[in-house]
């Protein structure tokens, strides 16, 4: 089955750290962009950092520059959101995404296979 299986996430103090896990089940993620995206109550699903197929990092959303970071595993299966210094504001649910092709995209649209999606809050 092709699919996207998405772990970690939870509930985080501001300032903490949490890392997101995204593997790929079904395909070969080396031949795709793949990008995490967030949904917060009541606002629209935003780009938060994408990888290139060729592991160029790219960054969708002004809020995860230097707090954010994006890696793919040597063997390719697995793509890392790796989230620092998290804020009350980070809180949303979290979700992986394979884009339809090598490049990325802050368009939700031209991903084509999505992760189920984890809440991660942000709280004392």
């Amino acid at each position: 089955q092709v699919q996207l299986v998405e772990s970690g996430g939870g509930l985080v103090q501001p300032g903490g750290s949490l890392r997101r896990s995204c593997a790929a089940s079904g395909f070969s993620s080396d031949y795709y962009a793949i990008g995490w995206f967030r949904q917060a109550p009541g606002r629209e699903r935003e780009g938060v950092l994408c990888i290139t197929q060729s592991n160029y990092h790219t960054v969708l959303a002004e809020s995860a520059k230097g707090r954010f970071t994006i890696a793919r595993d040597k063997g390719k299966t697995t793509v890392y959101l790796q989230m620092n210094s998290l804020k009350p504001e980070d809180k949303a649910i979290y979700y992986c995404a394979r884009a339809m092709g090598i490049e990325c995209s802050s368009d939700s649209s031209t991903y084509s296979l999505w992760g189920e999606g984890t809440q991660v809050t942000v709280a004392s």
